[in-house]
């Protein structure tokens, strides 16, 4: 019989914790880079908390299921790796804590443990049940007043100055994002690259979570790696580079609109297909004449393809497949060039840029089969050549100005790393831009949505105590602890009302408080340097709500040239086109400034989502009881999540 292992509350606890001590090491403003070696000498240096925690040779099926879970999580926002961690380790330690004081063993239970984890699991339910109730309305009214709802449409002005609008806002939080994976140098210089890359790829009249899914989606397509090089080699080009290299010579087409085709099969017939069967006759002679016969109508079938492409103008043929020799002797001598083997991904994304289709037989080919390129040419990047291609301006056809980004890294780890960040940010911040169709109705802050009227207002300190709060797309919040600091006190003040006003919620006042505990984990591990620095930005968080002021927030927009939020002259938050969107403090709270950390912005979307993951994932693990361990035992490490963990030597890991 396969061996029985029964776990514990302890040891769910033991193994969380574990996984904190390693991501620990990289948390915070302080945090470092983590250096891990393999039996060969090879080492990895990263950062990442995903890319930390798959690197991993985890034995432990808990430990593994954690990982997963982070996995899945930063799959879906591209953020939070190690914050899930750390919270999801602060709640396992009080619901521990709660379910050993006063364990209720009956009948029901025969030992102290099972009564503990009975405890633990109805707790964790308690708080799942809780959070998918309750806590999207408590983010509407006690987080998003503090914060900002950013526009894309000032982020995509290019004409506008940066200094009088959300670009530097989302500049701000793509750059805190990138602090936190890569560390402090060249954060500035990669937000400014992938600001120019979404610039450049917002679509005409369409929503920005829309243009964020198409870079995502076709962002295989769009980026080159190139190791050797400092990442501050790293470009935007123009137009499409296709990673393959010319398979016949290139004419010279600089100069001139060329004409592509994109060929999903072979151009050549074939004489015998995967499958058929070949009848030979019993007479040689007749044999040797029907596939003669074959031979010569195959080769004057594509005489006749390529003179027709000729007709038409076309000068590029982009291939799904190998094409034959005899393709590639014609096409030379038509002075036409091929690329062969160009992935599905390219082939896509350079179908939707130039309005053509692709086409499997060459006899049917017709006017819109044909793309118009302003030039194909070879581009040497690193030690590769490829074929970079620019697409004819068409209102039709194009509404993009299609780029494609030169990501460099010294090293091919590090570059993988580079590569992997770009795509989580634009992870991040499709998370930030989803609606999310969250409504709340109590507001306590002076806040007012004016639904009818599109427009946000100040209200004024005698307005009503019920009011209508929306979280909007592309909500944003100071970091450096404030989400969960303000969160903290907004799920206190919701528990204290339960437990007051309404007896039949009597389990809410418990899993408030909780929750509300657990989330100071993450400010504390983020001011672990200074207990007095973490100490003065609670209570000036505190105060600011007590005062109804917003001192770490972005002062909403105002339409019609209304006033400032309190006591923020225009002198101090200069006005455009009748809007407010500048980063404000009073004069009052100077003070409380140099105990906070400039960390930037962070989304409110994503951290909303990340307390979901991880009280899911508490749930999942307190409802594992016994492990069934099978005498066929698997080494790969984590299924699909360490697939693309590369590893370097040291020289090519060192800082540049």
């Amino acid at each position: 019989m396969p061996p029985v292992e029964h776990l514990h509350l302890k040891h769910v606890l033991q193994t969380v914790c574990a996984l904190e001590a390693v991501v620990l090491r990289c948390f915070g403003p302080e945090g470092g880079q983590v250096l891990f070696t393999r039996d060969t000498g090879q080492v990895m240096l990263s950062r990442s908390g995903t890319c930390i925690l798959t690197a991993l040779r985890l034995e432990q099926p808990l430990a593994r299921m954690v990982v997963e879970c982070v996995w899945k999580h930063s799959t879906k926002t591209g953020d939070g790796s190690k914050t899930f961690i750390i919270l999801l380790a602060s709640l396992l330690r009080m619901i521990h804590t709660m379910a050993c004081k006063e364990p209720n063993v009956s009948h029901t239970y025969n030992s102290r443990e099972a009564a503990e984890a009975a405890t633990a699991r109805h707790l964790a339910e308690g708080l799942l049940a809780f959070a998918s109730e309750e806590l999207d309305d408590l983010i509407a009214v006690g987080v998003v007043p503090h914060g900002c709802c950013l526009s894309w449409k000032d982020f995509t002005a290019k004409t506008q100055s940066p200094a009088h609008t959300n670009t530097s806002y989302v500049q701000k939080l793509v750059v805190s994002f990138f602090h936190t994976r890569l560390g402090r140098i060249h954060c500035d210089f990669i937000g400014d690259l992938i600001c120019e890359l979404l610039i450049d790829w917002k679509f005409k009249n369409d929503r920005p979570c829309l243009s964020l899914q198409f870079v995502n989606d076709n962002f295989p397509a769009l980026h080159t790696r190139v190791s050797g090089f400092p990442i501050s080699c790293s470009r935007l080009i123009e137009g499409q580079v296709i990673h393959r290299d010319f398979a016949t010579s290139r004419p010279q087409t600089d100069h001139q609109p060329v004409k592509a085709v994109v060929f999903t099969e072979s151009l050549q017939p074939q004489l015998l297909n995967a499958g058929d069967v070949l009848e030979l006759m019993k007479e040689n002679t007749r044999k040797e004449k029907s596939i003669v016969q074959f031979s010569t109508w195959a080769e004057r079938s594509l005489e006749c393809a390529i003179a027709n492409l000729q007709h038409l103008g076309v000068s590029v043929l982009l291939s799904a497949v190998k094409q034959s020799a005899a393709v590639l002797a014609l096409a030379t001598q038509a002075e036409m060039c091929v690329v062969e083997c160009v992935s599905e991904d390219e082939l896509s994304l350079f179908a939707h840029l130039s309005g053509a289709t692709p086409i499997s037989d060459c006899w049917m080919i017709q006017p819109e089969h044909v793309a118009t390129l302003t030039f194909c040419r070879p581009i040497l990047l690193g030690a590769h050549r490829y074929v970079h291609v620019a697409f004819h301006e068409s209102e039709e056809s194009v509404m993009v100005r299609p780029c494609s980004i030169v990501i460099c890294g010294p090293g091919e780890s590090q570059t993988d790393q580079y590569a992997c960040a770009f795509q989580d940010a634009i992870h991040m911040l499709h998370t930030t831009w989803e609606p999310m169709h969250v409504t709340a109705t109590t507001n306590p802050n002076p806040v007012h949505m004016d639904d009818q009227n599109d427009r946000t207002t100040s209200a004024s300190s005698s307005a009503p105590p019920f009011q209508k709060c929306v979280l909007e797309p592309g909500c944003v919040i100071h970091a450096g602890g404030t989400f969960e600091f303000l969160l903290h006190h907004a799920l206190l003040q919701h528990g204290r009302k339960h437990s007051v006003s309404d007896p039949a919620y009597v389990g809410v006042p418990v899993v408030s408080e909780l929750l509300a505990n657990a989330l100071l984990s993450v400010p504390r591990k983020i001011y672990s340097h200074s207990l007095r620095c973490f100490l003065h930005t609670q209570t000036s968080v505190l105060t600011s709500i007590q005062s109804h002021s917003h001192p770490f927030s972005l002062v909403y927009k105002q339409e019609h040239n209304t006033s400032p939020i309190q006591g923020c002259s225009t002198s101090e938050c200069p006005q455009e086109a009748g809007k407010l969107s500048m980063y404000c403090y009073k004069k009052a709270d100077e003070k409380s400034k140099h105990f906070m950390l400039d960390l930037g912005l962070e989304s409110v979307s994503c951290k909303y989502q990340l307390v979901l993951a991880v009280l899911q994932c508490v749930t999942s693990l307190l409802r594992v009881d016994t492990v069934l361990r099978t005498h066929t035992r698997s080494h790969t490490e984590s299924c699909r999540l360490a697939k693309n963990i590369s590893w370097e030597g040291t020289e090519d890991e060192a800082e540049d």
